[in-house]
């Protein structure tokens, strides 16, 4: 037994502002990642950036922002006006020190903690700052949020406004690279909420008109059922229409901010859309026929919001300010108002919405008896054992740091399911196994859902039957192998997603792993290839007659090895949906039954892979 542990005056230590953030960035940036996915540090790293210049056109000041990302390093320029000179230093790297702490003006940005660029200051292996206002210019430089280089304020012929820059520290984020998608979808949504803002990107240009309208158009995969019911208020902007696709679909934001987890916010936006439309038919609809197929947007503006992470991805706020009435009050009195009126006012759109309704409803009170002896056969045939082995931590637990780190991979078979279920992090990966392979779901009603097993514990497993608002993990990964059936195990599985639950999809929730191929080694090191490519320069790096294996299968994996492609450097591929997807028509051509049209398809592009070879 071990005598107590020692806990003296050595043992307390206080950290300068910029060495613990560097020490614990995830407390203020989320995770790090590589750029591989959209909520990766450096992305933060840049939206912590583009937010005050964000507020300085909220105020009124600079209709442009510029942003260049060149080979790892990040400008952004606006043309507001300009942080006052002789704060330069400070809005930079004292903490707690910004104007949105006193300034009525600032209550309505997205962050009031003063931490913001202070942060990619101190994750920056080299920052630089420079404000221009009224004719003069202050630059001060910096490594790792240590002024390297402080210029005397100057007279300059620059226009007011900000300029910022900075790399991203590579002993911190490595070997991040930018992706233009995600900084691209990150800047979309910047001007679909500023309506009249320029952002120019590497000089492509973005702006949006029609605001919210243009964010559901540019976001929609099928055809609105019905114009975009467009309300705009002080403070709320909402956006509604319906589509023929199972599930619902909402955009919801604060102050500027995409709110991806919802939050208080988005729960009295759903509960108050449904309970209007009740009221304005009056008809006692359930409020699950009344939402599927809606897509939805909504944006509002709150004095000082609370969020449940620093990423600000969960709106945690009950009130709208100090003095203001509750989220759930001002949400509900505005849609109330406005979406009654509009209906009354537009009697096609009503007439539209009121056919979906009862589509709805007809097809659920057809499957109503269908849907009950699923429920209790799912609860019957003992999940946790027989295909479910789930994980401790999970996306809807009320509480838990690293809720949004639980993920569950699909597999199928007993010995794939079987190593990962002995690799994996049990606190937080879960492992669902499939019999064979699923049922081809296109084409079919959601009865087959319940009808069919695999489909029914699957959705159990998931907690998706009423919305994304239950889904019980945030990573839901397909692990088939990499051959033939394996890839046909995957279409299946997405086209069943994608007929049911798009928004799983659109969500950014579905991904693929990523396997070896082949294993590479020597007597000092070993290679995990995945392509053919990474082969060679393994066998190259290797040396003279390295041992070569060719992976056919999960199940051929050792648990052991297995860890190394299921931890912190685990290759997922995200499952992606674009406006030009269109969801009817893709499945249509490569699930229906055009069996000569897509034979024909399959042997032009193979004579054209054999040309290109």
């Amino acid at each position: 037994m071990q005598g107590p542990t020692a806990y003296n005056d050595e043992d307390i230590k206080t950290l300068e502002w910029m060495e613990h953030i560097r020490r614990r960035p995830g407390m203020y940036i989320g995770k790090l990642g590589d750029g591989s996915y959209a909520d990766d540090g450096i992305y933060v790293l840049l939206k912590e950036v583009l937010d005050n210049s964000i507020d300085e056109y909220m105020m009124g000041y600079g209709k442009t922002i510029e942003v260049t990302v060149e080979e790892g390093t990040v400008t952004v320029r606006d043309y507001g006006r300009g942080v006052p000179l002789g704060k330069v230093v400070d809005v930079s790297s004292k903490m707690n020190t910004g104007a949105k702490y006193d300034s009525k003006a600032f209550k309505k940005s997205v962050g009031l903690n003063g931490v913001g660029i202070k942060a990619v200051n101190a994750l920056s292996s080299y920052f630089l700052i420079r404000s221009c206002r009224d004719g003069e210019c202050k630059q001060v430089e910096y490594s790792r949020a240590v002024i390297t280089e402080e210029k005397k304020v100057q007279p300059t012929d620059e226009a007011n406004g900000t300029l910022i820059y900075f790399i991203p520290d590579k002993d911190i984020f490595k070997d991040y690279q930018y992706k233009d998608e995600f900084i691209e979808n990150l800047l979309k949504n910047y001007v679909f909420l500023n309506s009249g803002l320029t952002i120019l990107y590497n000089g492509k240009r973005f702006y949006s008109r029609h605001g919210l309208v243009d964010l559901l158009n540019e976001n929609m995969t099928t055809d609105p059922l019905y114009p975009i019911i467009h309300l705009q208020g002080e403070d709320i902007e909402v956006v509604i229409t319906h589509s023929n696709q199972y599930g619902e679909e909402y955009y919801s934001f604060v102050n500027g901010q995409h709110t991806t987890q919802g939050g208080t916010h988005l729960s009295a936006f759903r509960e108050t859309l449904g309970r209007v439309i009740k009221e304005y038919y009056n008809k006692n609809f359930e409020y699950s026929d009344i939402r599927t197929g809606i897509v939805a947007a909504i944006s509002i503006k709150v004095e000082e919001p609370v969020f449940e992470s620093q990423t600000k991805t969960k709106l945690g706020s009950k009130d709208m300010g100090p003095d203001g009435p509750t989220v759930a009050k001002f949400i509900g009195d505005f849609i109330k108002k406005e979406l009654d009126n509009y209906l009354h006012k537009n009697t096609e759109t009503s007439e539209a919405m009121l056919r979906k309704i009862l589509e709805s409803e007809k097809e659920r009170k057809a499957i109503a008896g269908v849907t009950k002896l699923a429920r209790e056969r799912a609860k019957k045939a003992n999940l946790h054992n027989k295909k479910l082995r789930d994980c401790r931590i999970h996306l809807n637990d009320n509480k838990g740091d690293r809720k949004e780190e639980s993920c569950i991979f699909i597999t199928e078979g007993d010995s794939a399911s079987g190593s990962i279920t002995k690799s994996r992090d049990p606190n937080l990966q879960a492992v669902f196994s499939l019999r064979g392979k699923p049922l081809n779901s296109y084409g079919l009603t959601k009865k087959i859902v319940y009808e069919n097993e695999e489909f029914n514990l699957l959705q159990a497993a998931l907690n998706i039957e009423d919305g994304l608002e239950g889904l019980r993990y945030n990573k839901v990964i397909i692990a088939t192998d990499a051959d033939v059936d394996g890839m046909h195990i995957r279409l299946l599985l997405i086209t069943f997603f994608l007929q049911f639950y798009p928004d799983l999809i659109k969500g950014n929730h579905v991904y693929i792993l990523q396997t070896p191929l082949f294993r590479v080694r020597n007597k000092q090191q070993t290679w995990y290839c995945y392509s053919e490519e990474e082969r060679l320069a393994a066998m190259e790096a290797a040396g003279k007659n390295p041992e070569i294996t060719r992976f056919k299968g999960l199940g051929e994996i050792s648990p052991d090895e297995f860890k190394n492609f299921i931890g912190k450097d685990m290759r997922l591929d995200p499952v992606k949906m674009k406006k030009e997807d269109l969801v009817k028509e893709m499945l249509e051509f490569y699930m229906g039954k055009n069996t000569m049209e897509r034979q024909t398809f399959i042997i032009e592009n193979l004579v054209v892979e054999e040309e290109i070879a």
